[in-house]
Formats: C-alpha cells, structure tokens, sequence
C-alpha cells in the first residue's frame, strides 16, 4: 500500500516542484539525484531492448517454431528472459522510490528482493542433469537465507512504522500520554 500512494505521489508532481528541491539540495545530494536519474535511465533502456528480445523470442516460438510443450529448453529461456525483465522493473523501481523519497540509500529489503528474484530465475534456468547436488545444495541455502533475511528486515520496518504511527498519534493526541496504560489482565 505504502508503495503505491508513494507512486502516485511521485507522478503527481509537477516539474516547477521538482526543481525547487532540486535547488534545495547541496552540490553532492545534486550528483546522487543525477546519477540516480542517468541509473534509472539506463536501466529503463536495458529493460526496453530486453523486452523487444522477448518479444522476437515469443514471437518466433509461435510463428516458426510453434509451441512445443515437450521441450523445456524453450520454457526455461523465455521464463529467464521474463525475469531478467522483472528484475530490472523492480531495480528501476527501488531507484524511483530513492529519488522519490530524497532517501540517500536503497532499502536492504529491496535489494533481498532482487536477489531472491535473481536466484528464482537462476532455478527456472537450471538443467538438472548438468547440475551437482553441491550447486543445489548452495542455490537452496542462499534462498534459505535471504528469505529470512528478507523477514527480519520486514519485520523491523513494520516495528518501525508502528513506533512512529504511535509517535504521531501521541503528538496529536496530547492527552493520550497522561492516560495511565491499562492492564490486559
């Protein structure tokens, strides 16, 4: 949910108010905009081309080649060219929310996410006949351990959003902090 009013929020504004941040910001936070901008431009062109690649890709496998439900290797080339595509969407976004919310850094949480998206696409492209157990063994332990990395950080970002819902609520409610708390027993 957060995401989303944050997106609409960044699409909303109009480019008179995006400059006068930009003039509010010292010459360094000025370089870290513009190199978030050229990232997300170059990302945006990386994922254009990427799609048209699966675009050829699908289209040739229907048109030439037809649709062969047997063969594997075909699914596990266009599935991988779709995660790179979504990879790369998800990259550019977290890029959007850095510039969005002037934050000077990329959340953990996003980049676990891409990692496990990462690895997601490294199973889908996997010939199990050409892979070791130990290769297995280290893919399924990095999922492993992302993914509780991934819920921990969660797990703190909601700690942290609720502390400060309780803040402001204290704030805006001054006699809620001269009420006594009351027991649940």
């Amino acid at each position: 949910m957060e995401d989303l009013s944050m997106k609409r929020s960044w699409q909303s504004r109009d480019w008179s108010h995006f400059i006068k941040l930009f003039r509010g910001l010292t010459f360094y936070e000025r370089f870290e905009q513009a190199i978030i901008l050229t990232l997300i431009a170059l990302i945006m062109l990386v994922t254009a081309i990427a799609t048209i690649h699966l675009i050829g890709a699908v289209w040739h496998l229907v048109v030439d080649v037809g649709i062969d439900p047997i063969n594997q290797t075909i699914f596990q080339a266009i599935f991988g060219a779709i995660f790179t595509v979504i990879i790369s969407l998800e990259f550019k976004h977290s890029l959007l929310v850095v510039l969005a919310q002037h934050e000077n850094v990329i959340r953990v949480r996003t980049i676990v996410l891409i990692a496990l998206l990462a690895i997601a696409r490294k199973f889908i492209l996997l010939d199990l006949h050409d892979v070791t157990a130990m290769e297995l063994f280290a893919l399924s332990a990095a999922v492993l351990a992302l993914g509780a990395v991934y819920w921990l950080v969660r797990e703190q970002d909601a700690r942290v959003a609720r502390d400060a819902r309780e803040q402001a609520h204290l704030e805006d409610n001054p006699a809620a902090r001269c009420e006594p708390e009351r027991s649940s027993s």
